[in-house]
């Protein structure tokens, strides 16, 4: 008996303290692999690679299916004893043509992205690296299927299926970034994210409200960030990169320095970047109207319009941002998992660029001044994730943040020495409670819960920079608070190995409380209270009938509550009219129907077309309004037409997304994007206009080449011409950012550029990145933005991994 006793002891001690690595390498460089995911057949095991392609995979043991996976890599399936036989080691070998990649944006969970009927497209960190893109914003431009607007060089406004700002929604670490500020009109948010601390993109198109609540109507931008790992052993384990890098077309400075530390319960990652960007250079060849000929300076007090050196250069467009990342990590044990996060990022203050090429009348620039003060964010986050065998999930995740955002604008119109200074801090606080069971071999469901409040705080300023005296001026919002409370339900169930379906259900109270200063602006009402409820749907399919074809369709609807900027906002939209706020509002609801097909054809040619469809009803757009009865008022003055946002339009947007990938013999490869997009949205008359912001057809073409150092590309991006007849109504005055067509009417000229991006590994610690974009030094502006493009621009960076 004592004998038995010894012996199972003995053997209970192995199980605890048995563990068993595996290393994943490039079968082509031999480099280790980071972030490799492995899982097993039901998902309820997985595993990820270290820095240093190392993975625990214990909990395999066994095991006759594990999948292994990364973005840009074959999928391989083995079982836990042919791991064994291999001496767990393993090479994946690189491939453009993946049918399944694990995405967690969809459900907030780790998922095969064929059991999800809507389109997701991943931007891996290897991409990211080959492109070298200067900032989130570009980075987002790499999938092909993301349109980029700029009004100025610190800056990027993502336009995704006819839908842009706020009614789109960004996510951090499942974090929801987006505010109650957040407006109808360009936002600069997605800048104060770290294109080097960014571990994987993935942009979800269409509606998720589902899972996201307001705001996800044309799509989610899901942003995930460096995750610490940890020693596989008992020693330390200590690894990082640093990256300095110069573009010319700004005169870039920029450097980057990332450290992990990891134990075996404990890991810590810790990044640093700063980036100085100077005066941004257009290209030489294009219209003559984007080109710079003079600029206004101060000189004595006295605002002086001053002769351009060079007109290819924009000034003022320079500015430069800091960014800082600390995550720390505990595992309590195999079931339990905490991580920290802390990020922080402030830009200097940046001009508005297409609000110094705003002219008057007599054709002198308007304004004397007009920037944006520092742009701050940061985000405290905790996460926690808890695996489970209980009756109510297998796997649940809280995610408990608060964020601060703070922004402002100055502006002074030329030669006034009346400067206003607006300035907004919100504090943002959130939590959400997600889980994940499995009934049964056959269905999950998907369940949680969403808390969101944001506080905002709103101050003016007016200044005579004469007599150097300030005063309280009017404030651009109300003091408010914003709350969403929300409850969701997703239920996937498989009829068969070829055919899943997907349906979900949210319910969302939204809550917003306003106190207006009356002031300075005789409103009829001295506060706001909205509090109403959302329920949004959405039922999709996907059926694979052979492991080459993937088919699905999705069904959803989508909501966006009014936000404070909706209904407290005080601002002059343009010379000429003036917005007022609107106390009584309610939300704008989506309609969707999408399908996606991707097929395979042998095992060198993808391809892959997605078709859309989407009502955007009741919706919130700006017009004409009256104030005390008036039509118009006296605003900074001048005489303003009165306008609000008002529920007063309905919008519809089509279109179709298609790529091709094409792997070819030696090491090439080839690829395209093609994305077309039509919209219309009702006037106040009305009649219909072309959508702001449906872009017009763009897209981008890819010819590759890898072997084990070297990773060389030349791509083609193009855009569509605009012509004045299919401009948005609101775009046809902005003549001061369109060329001029032979009828003298404003347009978006087409464009192209060409572009050559290399990497070479000069050994295992280093790696050189150059790159060189618009070769023909194209003068261009793409639709809607305020500043022209970069021309002729050479990058090189240098990486060294430790």
């Amino acid at each position: 008996m004592f004998n038995k006793i010894l012996l199972l002891f003995f053997l209970g001690l192995s199980s605890f303290t048995f563990s068993q690595n595996i290393i994943v390498k490039d079968k082509e460089s031999n480099e280790p692999l980071e972030a490799v995911t492995l899982t097993s057949e039901n998902g309820k095991i997985y595993s990820i690679t270290n820095t240093k392609g190392q993975a625990d995979i214990s909990d395999f043991v066994g095991k006759n299916t594990i999948i292994i996976q990364s973005l840009g890599y074959e999928t391989v399936v083995m079982s836990y004893n042919q791991l064994e036989l291999a001496s767990f080691q393993l090479s994946l070998s690189p491939s453009l043509l993946k049918m399944d990649e694990i995405v967690v944006s969809a459900n907030r969970f780790k998922q095969h992205s064929v059991d999800i009927p809507a389109k997701i497209t991943p931007i891996s960190k290897k991409e990211i690296a080959l492109q070298n893109p200067q900032t989130a914003a570009d980075l987002l431009t790499i999938s092909g299927k993301v349109f980029m607007q700029k009004s100025q060089q610190g800056g990027g406004s993502p336009m995704i299926r006819g839908f842009a700002t706020n009614r789109l929604l960004y996510a951090i670490d499942g974090i929801r970034m987006n505010t109650a500020i957040f407006r109808g009109g360009n936002i600069q948010n997605v800048i104060s994210l770290d294109a080097f601390a960014t571990e994987k993109v993935e942009v979800l198109f269409g509606p998720s409200s589902v899972m996201y609540g307001s705001d996800a109507i044309g799509g989610v931008m899901s942003f995930q960030t460096l995750t610490p790992h940890f020693s596989l052993d008992e020693k330390t384990v200590v690894s990082g990169s640093a990256v300095t890098r110069y573009s010319s077309a700004n005169n870039e400075k920029t450097g980057h320095f990332d450290v992990n530390v990891g134990w075996k319960k404990w890991a810590s990652v810790t990044s640093i970047s700063s980036n100085d960007f100077g005066d941004l250079r257009m290209g030489s060849h294009g219209p003559k109207e984007y080109l710079r000929p003079f600029y206004v300076q101060q000189q004595n007090g006295v605002d002086v319009v001053v002769t351009n050196d060079n007109p290819l250069v924009q000034k003022p467009t320079a500015y430069s941002q800091i960014n800082l990342m600390q995550k720390v990590r505990y595992q309590l044990n195999e079931k339990w998992d905490f991580h920290y996060g802390f990020h922080f990022s402030e830009t200097s203050s940046y001009s508005r660029y297409d609000r110094h090429i705003r002219y008057t009348n007599a054709g002198l620039p308007r304004y004397g001044e007009f920037y944006y003060g520092p742009q701050k964010w940061i985000m405290n986050n905790l996460n926690i994730t808890h695996q489970s065998k209980s009756k109510l999930f297998d796997e649940m995740s809280l995610r408990l943040a608060h964020q601060f955002f703070e922004e402002s604008r100055v502006s002074r119109n030329i030669n006034n020495p009346n400067r206003e200074i607006r300035t907004e801090k919100v504090n943002a606080y959130s939590l959400n409670a997600d889980f994940t069971k499995a009934t049964n071999a056959k269905n999950k469901i998907f369940y949680g819960f969403e808390y969101v409040l944001n506080d905002v705080n709103s101050t003016g300023i007016n200044e005579n920079i004469v007599a150097e005296t300030s005063v309280v001026g009017p404030a651009r919002y109300p003091q408010a608070t914003w709350q969403s409370i929300g409850f969701y339900l997703n239920d996937q169930y498989k009829i068969s190995e070829k055919t899943l379906l997907q349906a979900g259900l949210r319910y969302n109270q939204f809550i917003l409380k306003a106190d207006f200063d009356t002031t300075f602006y005789p409103f009829p009402f001295t506060g706001a209270n909205l509090n109403d409820g959302s329920l949004t749907g959405s039922a999709g399919i996907v059926f694979r009938p052979t492991e080459k074809w993937v088919i699905s369709s999705n069904v959803a609807t989508a909501f966006r509550s009014p936000n404070v900027d909706d209904v407290g906002k005080v601002f002059d939209s343009e010379p000429g009219s003036v917005v007022i706020p609107n106390p009584n509002l309610e939300a704008e609801y989506a309609y969707n129907v999408d399908l996606n097909v991707a097929k395979l054809f042998g095992k060198n040619v993808k391809v892959d077309v997605s078709t859309y469809y989407t009502l955007l009803d009741n919706a919130l757009v700006r017009r004409d309004f009256t104030l005390n009865g008036a039509s118009e008022i006296v605003y900074d003055g001048e005489l303003s037409q009165v306008q609000a946002i008002q529920n007063a339009a309905s919008a519809n947007v089509y279109g179709i997304q298609a790529g091709v990938e094409v792997k070819m013999p030696s090491g090439f490869r080839f690829s395209t994007d093609l994305n077309f997009q039509k919209g219309e949205e009702e006037l106040d008359n009305g009649d219909k206009s072309p959508s702001r912001h449906a872009a017009p057809f763009f897209g981008v073409s890819r010819v590759g080449y890898a072997n084990s150092k070297l990773d060389l590309e030349v791509n083609l991006q193009f855009s569509d011409e605009v012509v004045y007849e299919d401009l948005a109504e609101e775009e046809k005055g902005k003549t001061e950012i369109y060329a001029i067509d032979s009828n003298g009417n404003p347009y978006s000229p087409s464009w192209y550029t060409l572009n050559l991006k290399s990497m070479y590994k000069l050994n295992e610690n280093f790696t050189l990145t150059a790159g060189l974009e618009n070769i023909t030094d194209q003068r261009y502006r793409p639709y809607s933005s305020g500043i022209v493009a970069p021309g002729k621009n050479f990058i090189l960076a240098l990486r060294a991994k430790f």
